[in-house]
């Protein structure tokens, strides 16, 4: 198992730090944020992820695999869609509302929650993959197998904390524009980020007990993010008008991580 070190659980919170600091703007703003600014940060928050899925993750599965020649690939490949399958099994299994028109029906099972309470397990359904992503990078430093150095796993983790304030933000203002106090939005934003410092660490006690399949962790993790991507961010970031703009955002968001991963690896 990886040693944990100061490196690693500063790593591993900086995400939910970001989260928070997103949250916290609840208690600036009034009310639910206007829909072309919050489809301007769910490009930016989709750019940032699948930035972080191709270098930080799927590049280093691939490498990772050098030894297998041309079907260094094969890793790869599956565990990208082990991760397809497991957002998609969980997407199905966990009662949530996504964070677009407050006259949608919920998804997944039956359930007799509030809507503010499914709008929070659909972040928290986000959330899941990111720290997976994040605690398998650490893990992966820690362990020495794989070449990623301690920078690169800070890129990964700082670009999750900049995509993960977008995110605390709409997730709190619709909680205030379902008609909670300030003070109960920021909570439920916050607590709708907690899962990633949890992902992180069951990450991490998983490479350590099988550190081999490292290749594979990596690229599942690629595989939910971009489920998460695809099937919720992008189709809510390009509804209604004046989308060009959430365009822009998503690249900015993915040159923003796409750099900060090259320059600091």
């Amino acid at each position: 198992m990886p040693a944990i070190d100061p490196a690693m659980v500063a790593g591993i919170g900086v995400p939910f730090l970001g989260t928070i600091l997103g949250s916290a703007l609840v208690l600036l703003l009034k009310g639910d944020i206007k829909p072309l600014p919050k489809r301007i940060l769910m490009g930016f928050a989709a750019g940032v992820m699948v930035a972080a899925s191709i270098w930080s993750l799927l590049i280093p599965s691939m490498e990772m695999s050098g030894d297998l020649g041309k079907l260094a690939f094969l890793p790869a490949f599956i565990g990208f869609w082990l991760g397809i399958a497991l957002l998609l099994a969980l997407d199905r299994l966990i009662p949530h509302l996504h964070l677009g028109p407050l006259d949608q029906e919920p998804e997944g099972p039956h359930t007799n929650l509030a809507r503010p309470q499914l709008m929070v397990l659909a972040v928290t359904l986000h959330n899941i993959p990111e720290g997976m992503a994040t605690g398998m990078v650490f893990a992966g430093m820690l362990s020495g197998n794989g070449g990623i150095t301690l920078a690169a796993a800070l890129a990964l983790s700082v670009g999750m904390a900049i995509q993960n304030i977008p995110e605390g933000t709409i997730i709190s203002t619709q909680l205030r524009g379902e008609g909670r106090s300030k003070l109960r939005s920021f909570i439920g934003g916050v607590l709708s980020g907690a899962v990633e410092p949890l992902g992180a660490c069951i990450a991490i006690l998983t490479v350590g007990i099988a550190g081999g399949l490292l290749p594979y962790f990596l690229s599942l993790a690629a595989g939910a993010m971009l489920y998460v991507v695809v099937e919720e961010l992008i189709p809510e970031m390009s509804e209604g008008e004046h989308t060009n703009w959430a365009v822009i955002a998503f690249a900015a968001g993915f040159t923003l991580m796409m750099a900060l991963d090259v320059a600091l690896a």
